[in-house]
Parts: structure tokens; C-alpha cells; sequence
């Protein structure tokens, strides 16, 4: 596997150009699975299919300096900050299953080569004692898979749960009260080195010195990618508007099924009960960039 590089002006970035990296390389680099670290000021990542407003405190990030953000790929939202490192893995497959398998496999080996009884769980989850220390989505374009999810070292609990406000739904599913109750970071494990040293482990146990030195040249195409990640309605999730005028309705439900995720389904009617669209919105993971799928 080789190491992704960046130069060092791809430091301290808001959240999108990592994002933007990743799709980058999926898209652009010869056949190979790729892999880097990379860290963020504080920063909410909502999934591509997630109703911020519902899942996200949006006054509590904006008076508190809290970048918010949406990825490309399902599930549901993680809150970063330095404490924080982020990993990204692209691969030529096709198989979300034996993506994630792989994936979580190599993350956990990182976590046992020091000492910790780290394991996989579920499908993209990696706990330590049956906490979680890392989650993970997945995000497929044609020929391509990634991989990307959070790696807790420490972590700001009371920021966590003031910032990310998940269903009650979703909290009884995984039968606990509240986001800090299900997870733990490598410090409270008791890790015997400080954030830095772990970012260079992680790269040196998973691709030792095979690395692929990314240029400034390719910095400003990275740059282009970060672009589509700002525009309104990609950070909106093309929800329905909030008022559609006298002639549309709006129908909303919600639900959760297991083993899939949330579900929010907003369907406009007009006044003959003529359905208008339908969008369907949630933590669930999808195959294919939804916008292009009709």
C-alpha cells in the first residue's frame, strides 16, 4: 500500500480538501490502494444523506468556531478537531463488504501492534473493550472504493455531545443515553505516545516506506475537487424547501431500520395529491453518487 503525500502547505485545511484529496486520488492515480492521515481544526462532518438541521447544533457550532460540513459518503455525523486523526483508504474494488473488511482489519492491526485488544465490529466500526474508537463510511465511484473515518486519540467530550445531537432513535438502538457513553480514545487507553508520533506509526506500519509524493500541481487540481463540496446544494442535501407555496404539501416521515439506519423521507403533493418529488434522507451508506443514479 502506499502512503498518499501531500506538501506541506496541504496542512491545517478545512475538512473538505482531505475530502477532496481522496476523490482526487480515487479518480486520478494509476490502479493501487492508497493511504493517508490528516488532521482538522474542530469540524462536524455530516453524511451525504443527513438533514444537518436535525442532527447537527448549528448555533452551538457557529459561537463556538465549529466548521460544519458534508462528505460525500453515508452514515452518520463525527465530530474532529486535532485530537483527532482522520484516515483515508482508496482501493480498486467494487465490494463495499470486502472494503470495509480489509480496512478495519489493517486500522486494527495498527491499535494491537500496541497493545490494545482492538476489533472490528458490525461493519465499519472499530471498538477497544467494546467502545468505540473509530468509525468508518464508505463512498464508491466506478472502479473505486473509499474508505475514511475518524481515529479518536483524545477526545472533548462535553464539545462532542454539545455539537452532534443524534435521534433518540438511533442512541436506543445501540442501547445507550448518549454519544460520549459508546466511545473511548487511544488516551484514555493509556497510548505511551502523543498525537504526532501515532500519525507517523499508523503511516509506517501500514505502508512502511512505499509512498506516492503528491506536487504542487497536483495540490491545485486537489484544490479544484474541494470546490463541489461548498456548493449550496450539496451542503444542503437538496432537502425540500420549508415553504413551497399554497399549491404543495409537505409529507414527512421518519423511521429507523436495523442493520440498514435512519431514514427521513420528505414527498412534496400538489393540491390533486399529485406526488411532485420524493427525497429520501438519513445515516444509511450508499453505492453510488445518488444525484446521477436516474
Amino acid at each position: 500500500m502506499k502512503h498518499l503525500a501531500l506538501p506541506d502547505a496541504a496542512l491545517w485545511r478545512r475538512l473538505p480538501f482531505y475530502l477532496a484529496a481522496e476523490e482526487w486520488a480515487a479518480r486520478t492515480l494509476p490502479p493501487d490502494d492508497y493511504f493517508f492521515a490528516w488532521r482538522v481544526n474542530p469540524t462536524v462532518i455530516c453524511g451525504r444523506n443527513q438533514d444537518m438541521d436535525a442532527e447537527v447544533n448549528m448555533e452551538y457550532c457557529r459561537a463556538h468556531g465549529i466548521d460544519v460540513v458534508r462528505r460525500r459518503s453515508g452514515g452518520g455525523c463525527v465530530y474532529a478537531d486535532r485530537d483527532n486523526w482522520m484516515f483515508s483508504y482508496i482501493t480498486p474494488s467494487d465490494d463495499i463488504s470486502t472494503t470495509f473488511s480489509r480496512y478495519t482489519i489493517l486500522v486494527s492491526d495498527i491499535l494491537r501492534g500496541l497493545g490494545f485488544d482492538a476489533r472490528p465490529t458490525g461493519r465499519n466500526d472499530i471498538v477497544i473493550d467494546g467502545r468505540k474508537v473509530s468509525g468508518n463510511a464508505f463512498y464508491h465511484i466506478p472502479g473505486r472504493s473509499i474508505v475514511h473515518g475518524t481515529m479518536l486519540f483524545d477526545v472533548d467530550a462535553a464539545t462532542m455531545s454539545r455539537a452532534i445531537t443524534p435521534s433518540r432513535a438511533k442512541l436506543e438502538s445501540k442501547r445507550v443515553q448518549s454519544v460520549p457513553a459508546r466511545i473511548t480514545c487511544l488516551r484514555a487507553e493509556g497510548i505511551d505516545m502523543d498525537v504526532d508520533a501515532f500519525g507517523r506509526y499508523a503511516i509506517g506500519r501500514i505502508c512502511g516506506d512505499n509512498t506516492y509524493q503528491g506536487s504542487e500541481a497536483e495540490l491545485h487540481a486537489i484544490e479544484a475537487v474541494e470546490q463541489t463540496y461548498y456548493l449550496p446544494e450539496f451542503l444542503s442535501g437538496r432537502r425540500a424547501p420549508e415553504h413551497e407555496g399554497a399549491d404543495v404539501g409537505v409529507i414527512r416521515r421518519q423511521g429507523r431500520i436495523d442493520g440498514v439506519g435512519e431514514l427521513d423521507v420528505h414527498i412534496r403533493v400538489d393540491r390533486d395529491n399529485i406526488i411532485r418529488s420524493v427525497n429520501i434522507s438519513g445515516d444509511f451508506f450508499v453505492l453510488s453518487e445518488l444525484d446521477d443514479a436516474f
